[in-house]
């Protein structure tokens, strides 16, 4: 048995509330060494003649990767407290017992040795907005999504797509022309909608904000993004707003007022100066963006900044009744503003959805008090690289999806943010060389994982484009040039999402078979079990799933009725992908 690679503490994902009546626990063990793991447990005050009351309860292996195996369990303690440990026993049959004191070859007497769960405090439990739970995002970038109101454009706009974008160019894009395409999104299926940058700004990207209390003109005045709101709620969609707090614009009025006043300026102590006179040009002689002069970065400890901020925050939730915020730069931001964020929004509005952007592990930003999301890479990159960029093999996008479910709570992976690209990254449909077919893949495996996935505008009708600034062509609006047919395919896909039992988002995920660019999984709860196969190769495939066998099941996307044998051997054709919901 080896020892050192069991692992468990009582934090984070391997022991947290649930709900208000339940605590999850998972346990890291040596890959395919532990053949079964029992959960010791029970209340720290339950003794009977002296000696405590325990229970055992068998734990699921819910996932293994290149590396581990993971265990879970659910608990609802009767009287909300835990005392715990954990019976493994490996391959050879071997026994050890698992507690905060070490290794036990039976079963301590003394409670002292056991893991805490001192009390499940429902203050202290994760809690995300509901509603997220069951949202498709639509990702737009204003200035390139549709030109509505022509007498809003910025001095040498082009024609809309005339031209490359670039970084410096303009096509008009504006809040009319998202309200004038509105049933277009409800057609599709999604409802919700995250716009990137909409306040004051030099830029196209609008990244460099001048004003955080002001519409940039080019998109509209606030009567017409009051009105975008309200017809976006009319429609049971969400509206999110891109707030950029890590840094302002070069043209931010209290920047400004530093480059006239150098240090007699009040606002010094806005931003992160190294010495004076501040200069600009080329390389910065302060914080920044990277290294980008025209972003300084923000000191959101200055008492004044932070007020400023947070301000801003309540404000556009209050005035426009917007549903999130969505953070960029998030984990370059102190955790303390971050958390007074939380209180702030949460008590102008306790639905609102906190997004933070970070690229990597986020445990931190994921507690309670922080962010109610972020934006999902390392589910991103596994799912790209394996169905679109096709540089990863089929058991390293199992490892690194098992690994992404096990690295958080069940209730952050139930609101994560799973994007596929953005404004910020190339486009799936050019990463996969133009093949739709993969594609395809792509969306069916994100729109039936965990989460609250997220359409980057124009993908859903063949929009290609590589790394930004190309990524940000304008919405391709003639019918002729659209891929209908890709369109129709996503359009299924959100419908089956939204009304197949475990489909979706309130189901558990687990790895069935990986092999040969082949992968089958299940989605199962209470009220539907499915079993997906996708073949990711250009060749046709066969594969038996023993999780079939002698099973009746309906295949979803054909309607058909089949009856498997002992053998459920299946023949898929290249790209090919059924879904089978387990009728008996």
């Amino acid at each position: 048995m080896y020892t050192e690679a069991i692992f468990h503490r009582p934090i984070n994902q391997f022991a947290y509330g649930y709900d208000k009546e339940t605590i999850h626990l998972q346990l890291q063990t040596e890959k395919q060494d532990i053949e079964k793991v029992t959960l010791i447990y029970g209340d720290p005050y339950h003794f009977e003649n002296g000696n405590w009351e325990y229970y055992q309860k068998e734990m699921r292996k819910t996932g293994t990767d290149s590396q581990y195996d993971y265990w879970q369990i659910t608990i609802k303690p009767e009287y909300r407290r835990l005392r715990y440990g954990f019976c493994c026993e490996d391959t050879e049959g071997d026994m050890l017992i698992i507690t905060e004191r070490g290794y036990f070859k039976k079963i301590p007497q003394d409670i002292g040795d056991f893991f805490c769960f001192p009390y499940l405090h429902e203050a202290d439990i994760f809690q995300a907005p509901e509603w997220v739970k069951d949202t498709v995002w639509y990702q737009i970038f204003p200035e390139r999504f549709a030109n509505g109101d022509s007498s809003l454009n910025p001095e040498g706009t082009l024609p809309w797509g005339s031209e490359k974008p670039t970084s410096t160019n303009f096509f008009g894009g504006d809040f009319q022309g998202v309200i004038n395409h509105l049933d277009y999104l409800v057609e599709l299926g999604v409802n919700g909608i995250y716009f990137t940058p909409i306040f004051k700004a030099y830029s196209n990207h609008k990244y460099d904000t001048i004003d955080y209390f002001e519409i940039d003109p080019q998109f509209g005045d606030k009567k017409t993004f009051r009105k975008l709101v309200e017809e976006c709620h009319k429609r049971e969609i969400k509206v999110m707003l891109d707030a950029v707090f890590n840094h302002s614009g070069y043209y931010f009025e209290p920047f400004q007022d530093v480059l006239r006043n150098q240090e007699n300026s009040s606002y010094k102590d806005w931003f992160h100066l190294w010495d004076f006179p501040v200069m600009p040009k080329g390389y910065p002689n302060y914080d920044a963006f990277g290294f980008v002069a025209s972003m300084p970065k923000l000191n959101t400890t200055n008492p004044e900044t932070k007020k400023y901020l947070l301000d801003v925050a309540r404000y556009w939730i209050e005035e426009f009744d917007i549903d999130g915020w969505r953070l960029d730069v998030a984990n370059e931001v102190d955790h303390a503003f971050w958390r007074d964020f939380r209180k702030v929004v949460k008590e102008a509005k306790p639905s609102a959805y906190i997004l933070g952007e970070i690229w990597h592990d986020s445990m931190k930003w994921l507690q309670g008090d922080q962010f109610d999301a972020v934006m999902n890479y390392p589910f991103t990159n596994g799912a790209v690289e394996f169905f679109a960029a096709n540089n990863m093999n089929s058991q390293t996008f199992a490892d690194t999806i098992t690994k992404v479910l096990h690295m958080y709570p069940k209730n952050v992976n139930e609101v994560a943010f799973n994007l596929l690209d953005s404004h910020d990254t190339p486009r799936t449909l050019t990463l996969a060389n133009e093949n739709k077919e993969r594609i395809r893949l792509l969306y069916l495996f994100q729109f039936s994982f965990i989460g609250s996935p997220c359409i980057y505008y124009g993908d859903e009708i063949g929009l290609s484009g590589g790394g930004d600034p190309e990524c940000r062509k304008c919405m391709e609006w003639d019918q002729a040039k659209q891929d209908l047919t890709l369109f129709e395919f996503v359009k299924t896909l959100l419908q089956m999402r939204k009304e197949i039992p475990a489909f979706g988002n309130r189901s558990d995920f687990k790895f069935l078979k990986v092999e040969k660019n082949v992968i089958a999984y299940q989605k199962k709860n209470k009220e539907g079990n499915l079993i997906f196969i996708l073949n990711n190769s250009n060749e046709k495939q066969t594969m038996v799933v023993s999780a079939l066998e002698n099973k009746k099941v309906k295949e979803m996307f054909t309607g058909q009725d089949i009856i498997f044998s002992n053998k459920a051997e299946l023949h898929l054709d290249q790209f090919g992908y059924r879904c089978y919901q387990i009728l008996e």
